[in-house]
């Protein structure tokens, strides 16, 4: 069993989890994590395998494996139901949870990211990263992802935003990167997933975004209303595929809204 940070306090009701991207840890949440506190909303901002506090698992490395690791953070914290967001990898991460554990969900909330798998290109990158990230290269494997993950406003107007996510790059782990990576590139198509999911789905999209496309959004809005499912699409001006990190007060303020409907 994947090492999950359990270092939350007790949760009374229905949470908010909220799964990070690649290749970051889940305090890359904690300014979102700061507005949804204040707004009252109970959040357990959960590391991935091989990031933060989680070690990296024995085994074949795979998205199914992470989300089992979150259901057992979950049967930990004694909870039964939880509203799940995830960005970007921590998309993937959610759409194999409403896959393999959905009566574990009130709700869904897809951030910067996309429910079909890897083309053949983008999965022999993924493979390219993690071998050279194991190499000399270390975390420098993903250091040019900084220009890709951020959107434009933010790569020409916010210093700071850009140094941060510089740093955060260059602090990796290299086992962590190269097993999310394969992880990553053997994950299957999910779109299906979502039509008859049964609960309410949110998809967020920083306007920026070069990864996540618009169409993404859009096909897996369409996959849930295809059979009359609930799915709202929020689109985050002037933000990139960090939209979380880019624009954390106007996700947090989507991810409150969105948890109210779902858990009240």
């Amino acid at each position: 069993m994947t090492e999950i940070d359990l270092s939350v306090p007790a949760i009374d009701g229905v949470p908010l989890v909220l799964l990070h991207g690649f290749p970051f840890d889940g305090s890359m949440w904690d300014d979102v994590v700061e507005d949804l506190t204040d707004a009252g909303v109970p959040t357990v901002a959960i590391d991935a395998p091989g990031f933060g506090r989680s070690e990296v698992p024995d085994g074949e490395p795979s998205l199914e494996l992470a989300a089992d690791a979150v259901v057992a953070t979950l049967d930990e914290l004694g909870v039964d139901r939880a509203v799940v967001a995830g960005l970007s990898m921590g998309g993937y991460i959610a759409l194999a949870l409403a896959e393999r554990h959905r009566s574990r969900l009130a709700g869904l909330a897809l951030l910067d990211t996309r429910a079909t798998a890897d083309t053949d290109e983008a999965r022999a990158n993924r493979l390219r990263v993690a071998e050279a990230a194991l190499g000399e290269a270390g975390a420098d494997a993903v250091a040019p992802m900084l220009t890709t993950i951020l959107g434009e406003t933010a790569l020409e107007g916010e210093p700071d935003v850009v140094e941060q996510h510089r740093a955060w790059l260059a602090a990796a782990p290299p086992a962590g990167i190269a097993w999310a990576q394969r992880a990553m590139a053997a994950r299957p198509d999910r779109l299906g997933v979502l039509t008859g999911v049964g609960v309410p789905v949110l998809v967020v999209r920083g306007s920026e975004d070069v990864i996540a496309t618009q169409g993404d959004a859009e096909a897996m809005a369409a996959a849930v209303t295809s059979d009359g499912g609930d799915a709202a699409l929020v689109l985050i001006p002037h933000a990139g595929h960090m939209a979380a990190t880019e624009d954390p007060s106007a996700v947090a303020e989507a991810l409150t809204e969105f948890w109210r409907r779902c858990a009240t």
